[in-house]
């Protein structure tokens, strides 16, 4: 990756931009990226801060594993300084409760907007609420030692940072609640052949791999691209006549704009 002043950094993420390209880099490597709602706060500030000519962000990690998911230091009594213990969860009011969790939330939910194209480089374990963040983006390229569990489950819990529509979507319900309900981890392979990953290569070619994808992504007209991905992130919601209807408004928009009568 190019050297950049970043744009943010801090918290175990770093922000920097190329022109239409963005990184987020999750930069805790020592703790193999673990998660706290520090890290979520600046990830959702990271969406916010993409200045208007960005088209694509790459999601990637330093270190062996992409995100070895939650600090485990939330699970204790003391939990982490500064931020609400479980136990404080657990006691607040079912309004606080939701806010709270809606807030995590918001670090998970920017990826899929329809103006940029989001990519995740996914090497080593991506782990609970490292694999949620995975599924949070459009795409997922992977290194060949990608492992993927999600071990909410496991631990009493639920995936509850926008996890679950995603898995389901790519790999359907059946799969979708074996791997949570199991918590095993799922490989770079069965990734690719279930369709959870676009591309699985060797780890020393995942940049490489990534870097190739956004600029096959730049290549089309950026409109017609917003368009396409509104399109589809749509699709699952309407009907067949629905997404006929769709397709016709959003082509008429397509086509007024490239002969300049568009509004």
């Amino acid at each position: 990756m190019a050297s950049l002043d970043p744009v943010l950094d801090t918290d175990g993420v770093r922000l920097t931009v190329d022109e239409a390209i963005a990184t987020v880099t999750l930069a805790n490597p020592a703790k193999r990226n673990v998660q706290s709602p520090a890290l979520w706060r600046t990830l959702t500030e990271a969406g916010r801060a993409l200045p208007g000519s960005v088209r694509v962000v790459v999601l990637r990690a330093e270190g062996k594993s992409f995100s070895a998911g939650l600090d485990r230091q939330m699970f204790t009594p003391e939990g982490i300084e500064g931020e609400p213990t479980f136990i404080d969860l657990a006691r607040s009011s079912d309004a606080e409760l939701d806010a709270t969790i809606a807030d995590y939330q918001e670090a998970f939910t920017w990826w899929r907007r329809n103006d940029v194209v989001s990519i995740a480089a996914v090497q080593g374990h991506a782990v609970g609420a490292g694999f949620q963040l995975a599924l949070a983006c459009d795409l997922r390229v992977v290194a060949d030692d990608a492992q993927f569990a999600m071990r909410e489950t496991s631990l009493g819990l639920v995936p509850d940072l926008t996890g679950t529509h995603p898995l389901v979507e790519l790999v359907g319900y059946a799969r979708a609640l074996e791997i949570c309900a199991t918590g095993r981890f799922v490989t770079a392979e069965e990734a690719v052949a279930t369709g959870l990953a676009n591309l699985a290569v060797a780890r020393e070619q995942l940049d490489d791999a990534v870097r190739d994808l956004a600029s096959a992504l730049l290549a089309a007209p950026r409109d017609a691209v917003i368009e396409t991905k509104a399109l589809l992130r749509g699709a699952r919601g309407r009907s067949y006549e629905e997404q006929r209807a769709a397709e016709r408004a959003a082509q008429a928009r397509r086509l007024r704009d490239l002969a300049g009568v568009g509004e």
